[in-house]
């Protein structure tokens, strides 16, 4: 059978899904497309040539490739196409974004013929997305005296590829849609368990919120065709728990604007809003896209004569409503004034002003942000070539200064890694920044979108400033189902050559690895001054700062090794008193968000970094902490330690970069050797006192100061995602954290999960220490709920081994993970058993492995939202609490949540996760406690 034959197969099996021909990107397909159109009497040709025009993917897809020669041939007249004039053909390239439609162009551009070299010399202008092999041919014609490179390079110094476009309407209608009310996580938009369609824009599209949901957008679009649908999270903020461009892209591609008429499903510039604004990566999100994030303030506190906040029974604060926005309600943006007005324009509501600066306006007028970010170099490149002075017709970066004013451990990264910015400048928070990027990850389920994005922004080859990037497969190691087989070697292929190193290798000669990408990303950051970009929220890692982002920033990053983005405030985090005996960290991370909130009122995490002095606590251990600070709604986190002590996390990570080398991961540049040597360099300047453990000034300046009490932690915490609760809004969110004593050893538990990237080895040591204790008082241990254990690592596994502990391990197990058969259907069905499942993210994802159906499952996971680990039944809801590892084991055991008593007592002379901080009332402090 023909590949066109077969894709007209595929097309037959996609309108039963009620879906369109999928968007073709492979050469071979397009070549026999192209034969057929250049056969006047093929009986496909009509088809074909509708094929050709809007239905193959732009960039460096290698259907971009056989698309741009033909255009070539149609443009010289080698290639007789009536319905492709010349301006057509070279509309279409305009329309390509770079790679061998650049190629071409500068090829028509740079050659003989007048007429068809100042054509393509006007399209040239227009493009961005050209790269230092593109820019070279136009230096070398310009010195050569080619008066069209000329022409084009002054095009370029002026960046009329920006001052042409056209400015921003001032006045945006929008018809609001409630999308939910409380917070709306990213899963409402792009569901996990649906991950494995986020490349196939379409079809992933249907999963969006529901299918009734869709249709009401539908239904208001008709209603209102002049207007945008503006979707909102009343009473919540939107977008939490991820960057997720999938999300983002559902959202234009149902509400947004249509990016080129030749490339299909590629929207652009939705509105989304939330009572308390847009999740902080998610509006990074917003922005990639054109999009428009609005902060409506529509409900605020209620008071009393006193102004203080009225409480309800629950003790939170009443709310009313400032103005409404109710599905159907028509609003105004105007983006000159940058307010919010009713219908009519007069009636002011909320200030946008922080949706409305000048970088997101350029955004929104460029379509995106990644066109302002290569323009801003391709006008850099222009006016050097030319020798003359850069005049940026761009909106200048915003520069804070304090005169004296010591910096924050943010802040010094920031400066530290600075990119374009003027001799002796000292930025501080609020200052944009162009930064070089050290540490890059991409994870499997969005990999196949940051690879499209690549592909789109003409990206072939990972940017020399970037010290180490990896491909993990974690998210989809538990069940190597159809999807994962078709998915995963693709794009396992793609980044490989791309040039990272990747979790699974494409040429099959290691071992396939399913690491959890966070574990393997805090790894290999090997500088507590690096800054970290990785596609998943929860890229915290304990040694620099990291950034979790979309797949869109992270192909920016692996192309650029550059991010941008505003120096972020920073809360500093402090402790007092000692751990109790009997208490785990993972209850200290608990009782941070705890007394937080109880001292403030407010999240004053939420969009700041979090800047935990973590003192002794080693790497693993304290991204327990850094990697929970996704849920308190934090933009990032940086860990403060001691000299010997980052020492340590450095001599851990370059012993794990040692174990992957051996286990044949590293690439042709050998980039894990690399990262060996930038460890022992750091190592070096840390022992000598050159440069000492990253520390911010004595008078840096915060926004806010918490103190954490461990004297205050006296038994376990819980975070319950509140299921009941009569207020929606405070339903899964992570801010409700419990003791085990308010549930009186009487909530059942349905299951148990130990695993994802909030454990580390001592965890799973732990789950070994207690069934032997277990079993030294009962003499055997019976579990009345299943409980499932999932590895953040292979190393850990095969340290366990070693140790003895996995043999414990396995006496309870009634499954056991085996790499030479996995599993292929994802488990459905738990008996009251341990299962020990493959390394990888397992029930936490939700995309492959679920509990049943309206269970209650306690989890050491990071997850707590509705049908994320567990879905509702049609009798009960599933409910996914978070809690420390022996909880989560003892809960199995038991069967239910224990008692104080049973938890102390079955975890006597286990050796529970510590630290003990040095803590100092610092000068001047304004914290909440002190």
């Amino acid at each position: 059978m023909s590949l066109y034959a077969a894709y007209l197969e595929e097309i037959e099996t996609r309108k039963k899904q009620d879906l369109s021909p999928k968007p073709i990107d492979g050469a071979e397909l397009t070549q026999e497309i192209i034969a057929q159109i250049k056969d006047k009497g093929h009986e496909h040709r009509e088809q074909s040539l509708n094929f050709l025009i809007y239905n193959t993917l732009p960039g460096t897809t290698s259907a971009a490739g056989v698309k741009a020669q033909f255009l070539k041939e149609i443009i010289l007249g080698t290639a007789d196409v009536p319905e492709i004039s010349t301006e057509f053909a070279f509309e279409m390239l305009s329309h390509m974004k770079g790679g061998p439609s650049v190629d071409v162009l500068l090829d028509l551009a740079l050659g003989d013929e007048a007429a068809i070299a100042g054509q393509a010399a006007d399209v040239l202008k227009t493009q961005v997305f050209l790269y230092d092999a593109d820019t070279d041919r136009l230096k070398a014609a310009l010195d050569a005296g080619n008066a069209v490179a000329r022409d084009i390079l002054e095009s370029y110094a002026k960046a009329e590829f920006f001052t042409k476009l056209p400015d921003v309407e001032e006045e945006v209608k929008v018809v609001t849609y409630i999308a939910g009310e409380g917070d709306i996580s990213t899963d409402l938009l792009s569901p996990g368990n649906q991950a494995h369609s986020r490349a196939d824009r379409e079809l992933h599209g249907q999963c969006m919120i529901t299918p009734e949901a869709q249709v009401e957008i539908k239904e208001l679009q008709k209603q209102h065709p002049d207007k945008r649908v503006m979707l909102i999270a009343e009473k919540g903020t939107m977008g939490v728990g991820s960057s997720r461009m999938s999300g983002v892209n559902n959202v234009a591609l149902w509400t947004g604007k249509q990016a080129s008429p030749y490339v299909p499903f590629v929207n652009f510039a939705p509105v989304v809003a939330g009572t308390n604004g847009i999740s902080p990566i998610f509006l990074t999100t917003v922005g990639v896209t054109g999009g428009i994030g609005v902060d409506l303030k529509n409900w605020v506190k209620k008071v009393d004569e006193n102004g203080k906040p009225i409480l309800n029974n629950d003790g939170n604060a009443v709310l009313e409503e400032k103005y409404s926005v109710a599905t159907g309600t028509v609003l105004t943006i105007n983006t000159k004034e940058k307010k919010l007005f009713d219908e009519t324009g007069e009636e002011e509501l909320v200030d946008m002003s922080p949706s409305f600066t000048p970088q997101k306006v350029e955004f929104m007028k460029a379509g995106g942000s990644y066109a302002i970010v290569f323009g801003k170099k391709l006008q850099s490149v222009a006016c050097e070539a030319l020798g003359i002075e850069l005049e940026s017709a761009f909106a200048p970066s915003k520069e804070v200064v304090h005169e004296g004013q010591g910096l924050t451990a943010v802040e010094k990264i920031f400066n530290a890694n600075a990119v374009g910015v003027r001799p002796g400048a000292t930025l501080y928070a609020g200052s944009d920044t162009r930064v070089g990027v050290d540490i890059v990850g991409s994870q499997d389920t969005t990999g196949l979108m940051t690879s499209q994005e690549l592909e789109a922004m003409a990206a072939t080859v990972l940017s020399p400033n970037v010290d180490g990037a990896y491909q993990s497969g974690c998210h989809t190691a538990s069940v190597w189902d159809f999807k994962a087989q078709e998915n995963t070697p693709k794009l396992m292929a793609f980044m490989h050559k791309f040039g990272l190193i990747t979790a699974r290798d494409p040429k099959g000669v290691y071992h396939a690895m399913t690491d959890v990408i966070h574990k393997v990303l805090n790894d290999i950051t090997v500088d507590d001054w690096a800054i970290i970009i990785g596609g998943d929220s929860h890229t915290r890692m304990s040694k620099g700062v990291a950034f979790g982002a979309d797949s869109g920033t992270v192909a920016l990053a692996l192309a650029t090794g550059e991010a941008t983005m505003p120096i972020p405030e920073s809360v500093k985090v402090t402790f007092k008193g000692q751990m109790a005996d009997h208490m785990d960290f993972r209850d200290v991370v608990h009782a941070t968000q705890l007394q937080m909130l109880e001292q403030f009122g407010d999240n004053v995490f939420q969009g700041r970094v979090i800047e935990v002095h973590i003192g002794t606590l080693l790497a693993d251990q304290a991204f327990t902490f850094t990697d929970w600070t996704a849920e308190m709604k934090a933009k990032a986190s940086i860990c403060i330690s001691e000299d010997e002590t980052l020492i340590g996390s450095l001599e851990i990570a370059k012993s794990r970069i040692n174990i992957m080398i051996e286990k044949g991961m590293d690439n042709d540049v050998e980039m894990l050797k690399g990262l060996i040597a930038i460890a022992d360099k750091r190592i070096a300047e840390i022992r000598s006192g050159e440069k000492p453990a990253l520390a911010p000034d004595d008078n840096a300046k915060y926004f806010a100061e918490v103190v954490v009490d461990l004297d205050a932690i006296v038994e376990p915490m819980i975070a319950d995602p509140d299921v009941q609760n009569a207020d929606v809004s405070k339903r899964y969110t992570h801010d409700t954290i419990r003791p085990i004593s308010y549930y009186g050893a009487e909530k059942k538990v349905d299951l148990g999960f130990v695993g994802s990237c909030m454990v580390h080895k001592g965890d799973v040591k732990i789950v070994a220490q207690m069934l032997r204790n277990l079993e030294k008082d009962a003499g055997k241990v019976e579990f009345k709920a299943p409980l499932v254990l999932a590895a953040p690592t292979y190393n850990i596994v095969d340290e366990l081994k070693e140790e003895g502990d996995w043999e414990v391990l396995q006496k309870y197990s009634g499954f056991e993970f085996d790499d030479a058969a996995p599993k292929n259907t994802a488990r459905t069905e738990y008996e009251n058993i341990l299962y020990l499942e493959r390394p990888g993210c397992n029930l936490c994802m939700g995309n492959q492995e679920k509990a049943a159906r309206g269970d209650t499952v306690l989890a050491t996971s990071t997850r707590l939202f509705q049908g994320r680990v567990v879905e509702d039944s049609g009798e009960k809801k599933g409910e996914s609490l978070l809690a420390s590892t022996p909880v989560v084991v003892l809960s199995a055991i038991l069967g239910r949540t224990p008692t104080l008593d049973e938890y102390i007592d079955a975890v006597e002379g286990i050796d529970l996760t510590k630290f003990a901080p040095p803590v100092e009332k610092p000068a001047g402090a304004k914290s909440a406690h002190f």
